[in-house]
């Protein structure tokens, strides 16, 4: 099992900690991921991360699909594989309707449909096997519909770029992670429980014998998102978590359609799940917070001192050697928390 970590940006005053990008490269992570929001992009801190490093991998967790035409991401990962020596993870993901529509001002569309013809897209690109040309639901190149001049043309890409560079997808509903099978090389679970892999592992593997791909999770990098929090406090280690934890699974997206409430409510804490969400909605984001259950947050997180720590790593080494787990993608983790993982781990 291979490590990774988060690089935040978040915040109003956005902030990149490179010491501790480059201490992740010292102690042997494989990978560095950023995500974007509405706030700062992906791309950029990407670009600075791959050229201060040397080894390490980076990678966009997500660049969001409507923010961009697929041959503009396309170009994105020529330029960051050319710069990088073939260093850059391609992570694209739909992101959900709030942002889709309140943010970048497009139909949500048909999510599935649009991550398949995306990553299409932008594949044919790389392999530059014939002029690019496609003609789907979202995506229609060279265009021809309303406004068309009917100068448009289909173009190959000048440069040769690497065809084999994975892709991502942040998927964590069933049909999500069907597609990411069928046409990813990866995803990234932000709630994961080693305990229960099935959860991921089994529409991935249905979605990559339908593409006909092979029917293993061999090649395929299931990285979850894991948050953890060193120090001797238990509680107060799992109390730094719920606030995030209670964000999503209440906060993010409507009453009636919410992915991570879908999510903690597979794992077995639907009760729970139910109450952060009316809470939450309320306003009332500190007892939501409190709701958050003491064993959701272990079973899907590292808290405590680094011998509780390594003690529960015994779970998520399991899940790797089992196959159900490619890289664990720790976020939050203080350099402290790095090297108690690297330690038990690498």
């Amino acid at each position: 099992m291979r490590l990774g970590i988060i690089a935040d940006m978040a915040g109003p005053h956005p902030k990149l900690d490179m010491d501790r990008i480059l201490e992740a490269e010292r102690l042997g992570f494989s990978q560095v991921w950023i995500g974007e929001a509405y706030s700062t992009d992906a791309v950029s801190p990407i670009a600075w991360i791959l050229a201060r490093t040397t080894k390490i991998k980076a990678g966009t967790g997500i660049m969001q699909i409507p923010a961009r035409t697929p041959a503009c991401a396309a170009m994105t990962v020529l330029s960051l594989q050319a710069l990088s020596g073939n260093r850059f993870l391609c992570g694209v993901g739909v992101s959900g309707p709030q942002v889709v529509e309140g943010w970048h001002g497009v139909p949500f569309g048909k999510p599935m449909l649009r991550t398949r013809e995306y990553i299409t897209i932008i594949k044919q690109v790389l392999t530059r096997e014939k002029p690019l040309e496609f003609h789907g639901e979202h995506y229609d190149i060279p265009y021809t519909g309303p406004g068309a001049t009917g100068l448009g043309r289909a173009l190959r890409s000048i440069a040769h770029g690497n065809p084999d560079v994975p892709f991502y997808t942040a998927s964590i509903t069933p049909a999500g992670l069907r597609t990411a099978g069928e046409v990813a090389e990866g995803t990234l679970p932000i709630f994961y429980s080693p305990e229960q892999p099935d959860i991921v592992t089994a529409p991935i593997l249905e979605g990559r014998r339908k593409a006909g791909r092979p029917a293993t999770m061999e090649g395929f990098d299931v990285a979850p998102y894991v948050r953890i929090r060193l120090g001797d406090d238990v509680q107060a280690c799992r109390d730094a978590i719920r606030p995030e934890l209670a964000l999503y699974i209440g906060g993010m997206g409507a009453r009636a359609k919410n992915f991570y409430n879908d999510v903690a409510s597979k794992l077995g804490f639907e009760g729970a799940a139910k109450t952060i969400q009316d809470l939450y909605l309320d306003g009332k984001k500190a007892e939501a917070a409190a709701a958050v259950p003491d064993a959701l947050v272990d079973e899907i997180s590292l808290c405590g001192p680094a011998a509780r720590i390594k003690d529960r790593l015994a779970a998520w080494k399991d899940a790797g050697a089992r196959g159900h787990v490619g890289t664990m993608i720790l976020k939050g983790a203080s350099v402290e928390a790095m090297r108690v993982v690297a330690e038990a781990v690498l």
